[in-house]
């Protein structure tokens, strides 16, 4: 059963939303108009399979009552089973809609991109799924910005933290988090051998200045001479800057621009998300303790999927799913893995629910 009480509560709050839209006071104030807009935007799906599940219920008690009827009878008993079948998938759609939502989804991310076990291929690794996520965002409209990267010596990146600004990106991504694995044939391979390499993917809801307060007294900074490309005046300008936040002891470095200040403040952006997915984190650790059966999804400890170049296939652990168009997925086609991880990761939470009697 859904719980009818609750969509007609929201549908009467879209009919409110809609209301307010048109008053003049509201017009005028562009943050009141923007904020009613974004609660319309994810409450009008289940307001229209709500309104979906009636209408078909609605044919159900219509074709029951004409079962006795000698001419639309037969009809009604043909037409039964597939409306009592579209009847449960919107039941299960509404199920899905009404899952508490993650108040990051809406967030910008910050990705970080680590090289792992395995060298200079790990690196290139690296290079390569930074560039699919950053594909993948040009095909959504995202804005991609580079907030620091430390280059290997062979060309790929030890690291690479970005800032991926969009509609619902952190929704979008979050479940990209962990080991990511490739199978391939290195370019510095002479003899055709197929090496395992990792990197790691770590996906960060960006932190608003009013989320996290960090006092300064518990922050230590360093400057020093930026390393790597640039030119003389990079290398000859004490531009770098190390933050450690000393309560965790974490450490963000930031050396990309020239500017100090510049520098300084991207460094902080990545610390404070950072330091958010921490209180996440235990949040989220705390959920789990509580209702042992609902699956979050995502560990940074575990190998969530493994590409394999020669094979051109490319296989997510988590659910199974085995898709051979690998060349295709590199390239930002991410929408049929990323559409089949978000539908297992609602399914255990809906499974989570259940058990916990919600």
């Amino acid at each position: 059963m859904i719980p009818v009480d609750k969509l007609q509560q929201v549908e009467r709050r879209q009919t409110e939303i809609d209301a307010l839209m048109c008053d003049s006071k509201v017009l005028a104030d562009s943050k009141r108009l923007q904020d009613l807009n974004r609660e319309r935007t994810r409450i009008l799906p289940i307001v229209q399979a709500f309104q979906k599940w009636r209408q078909i219920e609605k044919q159900i008690v219509e074709d029951k009552e004409a079962l006795d009827d000698p001419e639309l009878g037969p009809l009604a008993r043909e037409e039964l089973p597939q409306l009592e079948e579209e009847l449960e998938a919107v039941e299960q759609q509404i199920r899905v809609l009404l899952l508490p939502q993650d108040p990051a989804d809406e967030k910008n991310t910050i990705l970080e991109i680590r090289g792992g076990t395995g060298g200079e291929e790990a690196a290139l690794f690296a290079a390569d799924l930074f560039r699919m996520y950053a594909r993948y965002a040009e095909h959504r409209g995202w804005k991609v910005e580079i907030l620091t990267s430390s280059e290997a010596s062979a060309g790929g990146y030890k690291e690479v933290i970005a800032l991926v600004s969009g509609d619902r990106v952190f929704s979008r991504l979050k479940l990209e988090a962990g080991v990511h694995r490739v199978q391939r044939v290195p370019t510095t391979e002479t003899q055709g051998r197929v090496h395992t390499s990792t990197a790691t993917v770590a996906v960060l809801p960006e932190a608003e200045d009013v989320e996290i307060e960090i006092d300064e007294k518990d922050l230590r900074y360093d400057i020093a001479h930026a390393s790597g490309p640039g030119g003389q005046s990079v290398n000859t300008s004490n531009s770098a800057v190390q933050i450690t936040h000393l309560p965790t002891g974490m450490v963000v470095k930031c050396q990309d621009e020239r500017s100090l200040l510049k520098n300084k403040q991207r460094a902080l952006k990545v610390l404070k998300s950072r330091l958010l997915d921490i209180e996440r984190q235990k949040q989220a650790d705390a959920i789990r303790d509580e209702r042992r059966g609902m699956v979050g999804g995502g560990e940074r400890s575990e190998k969530i999927r493994t590409y394999n170049f020669p094979q051109n296939r490319l296989t997510d652990h988590r659910i199974g799913l085995t898709l051979y168009k690998l060349d295709r997925v590199v390239e930002g086609d991410l929408d049929e893995l990323l559409d089949a991880v978000a539908s297992w990761q609602q399914a255990e939470r809906l499974r989570g629910q259940e058990t916990s009697g919600e």
